[in-house]
């Protein structure tokens, strides 16, 4: 939807999108280009409208203007997780929590107390979390791009919790992964079910992409021992300084080369 919006801008005439994306960042989009001249409407609904500018290099195309940056509402709903894992409470500032009410929810179906300001998320950290069935949507239901830290939590709950993804249904690489650490978790078609309560303990794991990325470094976090994720270079893509925030709750994480892993890993050897 987004890419479709600008090249839409430079288009003659009208575009109309269906089906459009109502995510915050495609509204984000529509908000930056409107503040540079462009003319959208609808943004936000499935139904997006945008009167072409014409040709951008001949002119007749957008202008400067001022936009600020949203927060991001996926990062803002990984550090919840991670302060639920750690059983600490978290308080996550500059955020819009309008944006994050599946993921408010779905912390109080756990069990998970949170306190909501207006541009504060606070979260007390709990020992365990009850079971739950979610379902990964489209907006404004719970994102696919916290599918991975959510389930690192419930590898830490009581009984037995189903994660089905309908965006994305095979987005489930970080499963063999947190196998690693001793979780029980299992894929049937687009389901992952996660056996709770099992006792975690430090791996070495490798990433496959920037969620999954995400996901392991929660686990590494109650994991008893070392835990080294490596191929964070999906990590960064979408996480500025996570092991820096992560320090100041408290954590051990540090970011090392691929050579100082080798290294450690020959002094284990001998």
């Amino acid at each position: 939807t987004q890419n479709v919006m600008m090249a839409a801008v430079g288009a003659e005439g009208e575009t109309i999108i269906e089906g459009a994306a109502c995510e915050p960042e495609v509204q984000s989009t529509a908000s930056f280009l409107r503040a540079m001249g462009a003319t959208i409407d609808g943004d936000g609904t499935p139904v997006v409208r945008i009167k072409g500018r014409g040709r951008l290099d001949q002119g007749s195309g957008l202008e400067g203007g001022s936009f600020e940056i949203p927060p991001d509402r996926i990062e803002t709903g990984t550090y919840a997780l991670a302060g639920a894992i750690a059983g600490e409470q978290v308080i996550v500032e500059g955020c819009r929590p309008s944006e994050n009410l599946a993921l408010l929810h779905q912390l109080e179906q756990l069990g998970v107390p949170v306190e909501v300001g207006e541009s504060t998320i606070t979260i007390q950290g709990v020992e365990s979390v009850a079971p739950v069935a979610v379902s990964m949507l489209p907006y404004p239901a719970f994102p696919t791009d916290l599918q991975g830290p959510l389930m690192a939590l419930l590898c830490l709950g009581r009984g037995v919790s189903l994660i089905t993804d309908k965006v994305f249904p095979d987005r489930f690489n970080h499963l063999s992964e947190l196998r690693r650490f001793g979780a029980r978790v299992r894929k049937e078609g687009p389901t992952a079910i996660i056996e709770g309560g099992a006792p975690l303990s430090g791996a070495k794991v490798m990433a496959s992409d920037l969620r999954a990325s995400a996901c392991l470094v929660l686990a590494g976090l109650v994991a008893d021992g070392v835990t080294h994720v490596n191929r964070i270079y999906h990590l960064q893509r979408g996480y500025e300084r996570m092991e820096e925030k992560l320090c100041q709750l408290g954590a051990r994480v540090e970011r090392i080369s691929e050579h100082d892993l080798e290294r450690d890993t020959d002094k284990e050897r001998v």
